[in-house]
């Protein structure tokens, strides 16, 4: 049954109003090309708006005790639990992911905010000795004032609550943007905020197309910190529009994570981990493994088992509970993922499974990929060194870990790596040698709110989650007191 169309307008100082000029713009189902809603388009007076709202809010806000704010942040979450359902439907129809990974989403939004929640009486500081008597230093941590969080396509609800916990818990007050893509859920989760009761102004929301509102929030004197989860493109810009004011930055970027299985592994359950590790959201997932090194000595078994558990994922409707994987999130993105597919087919590639858009039937509408491994794939192909942020898997043969090794840390990104192997001497050394912010070893993707992102090289700067992501929304101030 076709759901109403609704109209979707900006967050600010605690009230629901429309950008100045009036203007929408439609947001798209990835699974049918429907219209699943519209989201105001906000010019440069609505930026504006939200940002006086923001700075004028702060001090208030930093004036509450941290228990006080965590209070506010558990109310909220309680209020997404009893909408999870509402809010996972919506996700599948805006975003094209699973209802079992939409479901997934909701969870772990609720469990980045509660994490921040319950990090309030974990808000700390040193006190220091001084060389002089009578006197005392003392370092504290305290909030940026106005931080901007630009959210990525990927998982819309989940980034907001990565962000809006920790900048909230530690006195900060936010102003989101998310991507033009998938506006939709963060509108939604809104009217929580509102439900909420959080004090006018402590969070606002800004949707727009186009790069115009983002580059005007990051360039404004009175951001003070900023949080990107987006491509590396995205990361440059943000850097340089931030450079003008020294702002904060929180840069979460792309990556191009090797998995590499050695000839001692368990190879069925590295192939499992590598499906699980590739294809969940349709591979639109930063830390996904983005290509297979496997020791020569294994590759053909370890290709023809991966090539079998590949040929068993259902790709369809995200709402149908036996479908595995869904849509691209749009039509560029497979236009972007099939130019890179075909020219490493042109230069000497394979496909084993996949390697064109689907088009027919069912696929006749929407933006469709299917899992794709590309074999007799060599460093120097497209399929190799672009990032490819979909359902395609390359597989290159490798001599051993070393040259594994320098195949992965020649490259520009740093977000993450997989390791299969027994032999424990190469997995202590892997920590010390894979230039990467994450390693998993003998196990799929994952991740845990008390853990840290963060990438190396082009894939980031700074992190989220657990203690030290919650340090990053906080600035350091040393006071010298005299007590005599």
């Amino acid at each position: 049954m076709k759901k109403d169309v609704k109209y979707y307008d900006l967050y600010i100082n605690g009230e629901w109003t429309k950008c100045t000029d009036g203007a929408y713009f439609p947001v798209e189902n990835p699974a049918n090309e429907e219209i699943t809603g519209y989201a105001a388009d906000a010019g440069s007076e609505d930026v504006e708006r939200a940002l006086d709202a923001a700075t004028e809010a702060q001090s208030r806000w930093q004036a509450l005790s941290p228990f006080q704010r965590a209070s506010y942040l558990y109310d909220l979450m309680n209020k997404l639990e009893a909408r999870r359902e509402f809010f996972a439907d919506l996700l599948c129809r805006e975003q094209g992911k699973t209802y079992r990974d939409a479901l997934g989403e909701v969870d772990d939004t609720i469990a980045y905010m509660k994490f921040a929640a319950d990090s309030a009486g974990r808000i700390k500081g040193d006190i220091l000795a001084s060389p002089v008597p009578g006197r005392k230093m003392m370092i504290e941590r305290v909030p940026y004032g106005v931080v901007l969080a630009l959210c990525a396509w990927n998982y819309p609800l989940a980034l907001v609550g990565r962000k809006l916990g920790p900048a909230l818990v530690t006195g900060n007050t936010l102003i989101i943007k998310p991507h033009e893509l998938t506006p939709l859920a963060t509108a939604e989760f809104m009217n929580l905020v509102d439900e909420a009761g959080f004090p006018p102004g402590v969070v606002n929301l800004i949707t727009g197309r186009g790069i115009q509102a983002g580059d005007q929030l990051a360039r404004s004197p009175r951001t003070k910190l900023i949080s990107l989860t987006g491509s590396v493109a995205a990361g440059q810009a943000v850097y340089k529009a931030a450079s003008v004011n020294i702002t904060g930055l929180i840069l979460e970027l792309g990556g191009k994570a090797p998995f590499i299985v050695l000839e001692d592994a368990d190879l069925e359950k590295a192939a499992q981990a590598a499906v699980v590790s590739r294809f969940s959201n349709c591979g639109q997932v930063c830390i996904c493994s983005d290509m297979i090194f496997v020791q020569e000595s294994v590759k053909d078994e370890f290709t023809a088992l991966l090539q079998a558990k590949v040929k068993e994922i259902t790709v369809g409707d995200p709402l149908d509970p036996g479908t595995q994987m869904g849509p691209k999130a749009s039509r560029g993105d497979v236009e972007k993922i099939d130019g890179i597919v075909q020219r490493s087919l042109s230069q000497g590639a394979r496909a084993l499974t996949g390697g064109k858009p689907l088009t027919e039937g069912a696929f006749s509408k929407g933006f469709w990929y299917p899992a794709t491994i590309l074999t007799d794939v060599k460093p120097d192909m497209d399929a190799a060194r672009e990032e490819t942020f979909g359902p395609i898997l390359p597989v290159l043969g490798i001599k051993d870990f070393d040259e594994a090794v320098g195949l992965c840390n020649a490259g520009p990104y740093g977000l993450a790596a997989y390791l299969f192997t027994g032999n424990h001497s190469i997995i202590m050394e892997a920590s010390g040698r894979l230039e990467v912010g994450t390693v998993f070893i003998n196990q799929p993707i994952d991740g845990h709110t008390h853990g840290f992102h963060s990438g190396h090289k082009l894939s980031g700067l700074g992190g989220e989650d657990g203690e030290y992501g919650l340090e990053g929304y906080m600035q350091k101030r040393t006071l010298y007191m005299d007590l005599s």
